[in-house]
């Protein structure tokens, strides 16, 4: 909207009354008259913590009032709300049609809260679980299809905040164009500074590598750990030496070393359950 990559962004799908719109939290102002934006709908607002680096999200619905404002009144009052200044972006869904009432919203609200909640990508800053009002079978199958569709947006707008870090195998027939599935990574060792055996399973994604929930952890940090990932270990839910949470890393050789509190060569450590390294499943797919 404002020519360039990282101002306004209206978007919109073919065969679908929603509307969304990725605002930056300094051009609100420019969004006044936009009468899309006085109507109901759900929004966003995006940020990071200062305190821990988390990307951080809130999750609210914005209803119609008597002075006729929706939307966008509602995200101005978030602006002046010093509780909530850590966002720096919003994206807010509604209709070009205005089909959206209060019981539309709260059905929304309360799902994408969920999804967010249950993907953990991001922290999500609601301090209640939104209630998802009553609706009839026909309105919800209705809105779950417009939930569809705001995930392609909301991925599109960089946003992955209902994608899971990974993704559970579907038990179901495989044609010859289904994507194969990635391997689980396993690595074990048994700790000299600890004398426990440690224990990880790691997944290879189009992200990266994703250590998984329940990896048993060194608990020690060697001297040649990176200090990133020092940082990582130390913010990480670990308990008793287990890990309490998926964590993806760019790199195998960084995720290692998050396992082992050390530097390690990811690429010899991670193994398939045959033991075949990460190193020799890389080489085999470029020849």
């Amino acid at each position: 909207m404002d020519g360039t990559t990282n101002g306004r962004i209206k978007c919109t799908l073919a065969n679908w009354t929603g509307i969304a719109y990725k605002i930056p939290r300094t051009e609100l102002d420019k969004c006044k008259g936009r009468e899309d934006l006085s109507q109901s709908g759900v929004y966003f607002l995006f940020g990071t913590s200062d305190l821990t680096g988390d990307n951080v999200v809130y999750i609210g619905q914005a209803g119609v009032r008597k002075n006729g404002e929706g939307l966008l009144n509602r995200l101005i009052e978030h602006k002046r709300n010093p509780d909530k200044d850590y966002w720096t972006e919003a994206v807010v869904f509604t209709t070009s049609n205005n089909s959206f009432g209060p019981t539309e919203i709260s059905y929304l609200e309360n799902r994408f809260y969920g999804l967010a909640v249950e993907a953990n990508r991001y922290v999500v800053q609601n301090g209640n679980d939104p209630s998802p009002g009553h609706i009839t079978e026909e309105k919800e199958c209705e809105l779950e299809e417009f939930i569809d569709y705001a995930k392609i947006i909301m991925g599109a707008l960089g946003h992955k905040i209902f994608e899971p870090l990974t993704h559970k195998p579907v038990a179901a027939a495989t044609t010859e164009s289904d994507p194969v599935e990635e391997p689980m990574l396993y690595l074990r060792r048994k700790s000299r500074k600890s004398g426990q055996v440690i224990e990880a399973n790691c997944k290879r994604t189009n992200e990266g590598f994703v250590v998984l929930q329940g990896s048993h952890i060194e608990t020690i940090d060697s001297e040649s750990i990176p200090p990133g990932i020092k940082d990582r270990r130390q913010k990480a839910k670990i308990e008793n030496g287990i890990l309490q949470e998926d964590i993806l890393f760019r790199s195998p050789s960084y995720a290692a070393a998050f396992v082992i509190g050390g530097h390690v060569n990811g690429l010899t450590e991670w193994k398939t359950k045959d033991g075949v390294s990460l190193k020799e499943i890389e080489s085999r797919e470029e020849d």
